[in-house]
């Protein structure tokens, strides 16, 4: 039986980990094609992303107040909503002060901190709920607040798509 040494494997490994499969230096584009990508794939703005949850909120929490008949359940649905789009305004209007652009210590500095902040207050307002919405519903509200974080998805799509056709026509 033919045995490979240790060294044979390690050489072999390190041969096949070496290949790059990137050929040549890499280009930077020119202001032209710059301006094309960005054009192509413009930024996305938070304050997009939020006014799409809290409308797609406001939809659920109309939709449960009319399925169930019962306002406590569409107002801890809508409570559930603002639970999420509260803090993440927060979250993104400190991301977006002048203190974040200084350097990218800074901004990641930032970015932690308002962090917090964000998950703090959506705790605060969690503990809160019982005192601010009558007869409150915690499935219902749960419900608010998982539709509202996951509808991110749904509105980045829906706003790449519209961009992506406005661009190619």
């Amino acid at each position: 039986m033919h045995k490979i040494s240790d060294l044979q494997k390690n050489k072999a490994w390190d041969a096949g980990w070496r290949e790059d499969p990137v050929e040549g230096p890499v280009k930077p584009l020119s202001r032209e094609q710059a301006a094309t990508f960005r054009q192509r794939h413009p930024v996305l703005s938070p304050w997009k992303v939020l006014a799409g949850q809290l409308a797609a909120g406001v939809v659920i929490s109309l939709a449960a107040w009319l399925l169930t008949g019962k306002p406590n359940i569409a107002w801890s649905v809508l409570y559930g909503v603002l639970a999420v789009v509260i803090p993440g305004a927060l979250f993104a209007r400190g991301l977006m002060s002048r203190v974040s652009n200084i350097n990218p210590a800074a901004a990641v500095a930032g970015f932690f901190v308002w962090e917090m902040v964000k998950v703090g207050l959506t705790v605060a307002m969690l503990f809160a709920a019982p005192r601010v919405v009558m007869n409150l519903s915690w499935p219902a509200m749960l419900m608010g607040l998982v539709v509202t974080m996951k509808v991110v998805w749904v509105v980045i799509f829906f706003t790449s798509r519209s961009k992506k056709l406005s661009v190619d026509q």
